[in-house]
């Protein structure tokens, strides 16, 4: 009887030390050197998601999560704030910020005034000011001791399983996914992206693929294709002729001196094992992807938790409906001329909703009885509430995904590239309007608010894209947490990868069979015409020469 119980406890102990094994958490190095701060509201949830499941997380990261009290699981590096304006002596900026916010990081390379200014920005220019920025953040990073202590450090080798870094503008990143030998997932909290075909060995048809920030829809007309290849080229131009190269020349700057060798940036991106796209079905319309790229669009979105007493009756009060303003650090609300904030203060009060307004002050000379401004809300709370008719924002993507996660339509104000074409695919849709908030009238913004207010088409054309976007077989945030696990499961899931991205560019395009299958056409063709040439010479009876 003994030798049984014995045998059946030694069994049971094996059990709980395969489940120990199995549950036991990895070890990542999440390092993000670029100072988008509305992009780390993708970045932080995962990170605090991991630590939830158990996770060793070390995060080098300029904006702190030590009020969120993650415990002991997390490890927070900070390093200082990058001050875009001092990008380095190859980069002609010579202004100093204390805080970033992208889209007061371009205004003084513009010439603009203020972020409002930024509306009509071309997309070379703004293409060409995001890569100062990632230049510029990449060489302050790599000045940071904070950073050289992981870069120094011995006995690299087992310390981490993984590499989790942002994809926009933070190539340097890869460098530590290097030095620790480790598989690397990139998050890429802005989407799609152009350049995306030389990372995962797709190729991106700019027939119906739009450029990421273009306000083109996947039909396009003939001036629209024309505009969107001339936009994709130079972006691709502007990373193989000057961005890459001078990525690798930062490297060398830095580390020449310690390494025997140095890996190129084409190098390091090829260690990519599987990247997070922030998008999903139906904010993206269908394209080519690669089985290493993960939609998880919506992430960020957690469920809604009670609102402050004061909101909650201000909400629940609106016999007729509220509309919810928040237009964030792109187009402050603080930065609308007097004239411009009276006049929307005076349509908003001739309405029979309610408004809340996010707004940088608390309070505001004669404001309406129907409108209530405060610095901080909570966002996704204030667009679960059942009496929310509209949200005016500047048509961010996480505000996008908030409000077709909660099925509100939208009246945009965008301010740069990437809001424009959001705005205009909810256009599109069916549950968006735009308006110009440089020039929006009294006029257009009331007819703009009574359509989306009184038309029952938005509503249900946006009621129809929540059911779409939260249609999925795994939560958003559960599909990022399996193809995490997935990733260092199988070392970097190199089965994942295409192998276009070990092809020379001329046999990506399949230029040296087009040049093969032209050289079987013509060279038939040329020593035809070259044979016809020479009989009909020969056949031409010669001129005799006059004799006197």
């Amino acid at each position: 009887m003994l030798p049984k119980i014995a045998l059946k406890l030694l069994l049971l102990a094996l059990v709980a030390l395969q489940l120990l094994e199995i549950g036991a958490g990895y070890r990542i190095l999440a390092p993000i050197f670029f100072l988008g701060e509305s992009h780390f509201m993708m970045i932080n949830s995962i990170i605090k998601e991991l630590v939830q499941r158990g996770h060793e997380v070390t995060f080098v990261t300029p904006f702190s999560l030590a009020k969120e009290n993650l415990g002991s699981n997390y490890t927070e590096v900070l390093i200082p704030q990058y001050n875009i304006w001092s990008a380095g002596k190859s980069i002609e900026v010579n202004k100093s910020l204390n805080s970033f916010c992208l889209s007061l990081a371009v205004m003084n390379m513009n010439k603009a005034k203020a972020a409002v200014d930024m509306r009509d920005l071309d997309t070379v220019t703004f293409l060409r000011m995001a890569h100062v920025i990632g230049l510029g953040s990449t060489d302050f990073a790599f000045e940071q001791k904070e950073v050289l202590n992981l870069i120094n450090a011995k006995d690299k080798l087992g310390k981490y399983d993984l590499l989790l870094t942002e994809q926009f503008f933070n190539e340097g990143a890869l460098f530590l996914g290097y030095l620790y030998q480790i598989p690397i997932i990139t998050i890429t909290s802005f989407g799609f992206s152009n350049y995306f075909s030389s990372l995962t060995g797709i190729i991106n048809p700019w027939s119906y693929v739009a450029h990421g920030w273009k306000p083109y829809r996947d039909r396009m007309s003939f001036f629209e294709r024309v505009d969107n290849v001339y936009s994709s080229l130079v972006e691709d131009a502007l990373r193989t002729f000057w961005y890459d190269p001078a990525l690798n020349d930062i490297l060398q700057k830095h580390f020449s001196n310690h390494f025997k060798e140095l890996p190129t940036i084409k190098q390091l991106e090829r260690n990519i094992s599987a990247i997070l796209l922030n998008t999903y079905l139906p904010l993206e319309p269908p394209r080519p992807v690669s089985f290493n790229m993960v939609s998880v669009g919506g992430l960020h979105i957690r469920s809604a938790k009670p609102l402050p007493t004061n909101m909650q009756k201000f909400l629940g009060q609106a016999n007729h409906g509220a509309i919810y303003v928040s237009l964030g650090c792109q187009v402050p609300s603080a930065a609308f001329p007097p004239e411009k904030l009276i006049m929307f203060l005076g349509v908003f009060g001739s309405l029979k909703q309610r408004v809340l307004w996010q707004f940088e002050y608390d309070k505001l000379p004669n404001l309406p009885a129907n409108v209530m401004v405060q610095k901080s809300m909570p966002h996704t709370d204030i667009l679960a509430h059942p009496n929310v008719k509209v949200f005016i924002f500047h048509g961010g993507l996480f505000g996008f995904q908030e409000a077709v996660h909660y099925g509100v339509p939208v009246l945009g104000m965008p301010a740069f590239p990437d809001q424009h074409l959001n705005v205009k695919k909810g256009i599109a849709a069916g549950y968006a309007l735009e308006v110009n908030y440089l020039t929006v009238t009294k006029e257009e913004l009331q007819s703009s608010l009574t359509e989306l207010l009184e038309n029952p088409k938005y509503r249900d054309n946006m009621r129809r894209a929540s059911r779409i976007f939260r249609d999925r077989p795994l939560s958003a945030m559960d599909t990022a947490m399996f193809w995490i696990d997935y990733v260092i499961k199988h070392r970097g899931a190199p089965h994942m990868v295409s192998a276009g991205l070990d092809l020379a560019w001329y046999q990506f395009y399949l230029l040296d069979i087009i040049g093969i299958a032209l050289a079987i056409i013509l060279l038939p063709i040329l020593g035809l015409l070259l044979i016809c040439r020479n009989y009909n010479s020969a056949k031409k009876p010669k001129s005799k020469a006059k004799q006197n």
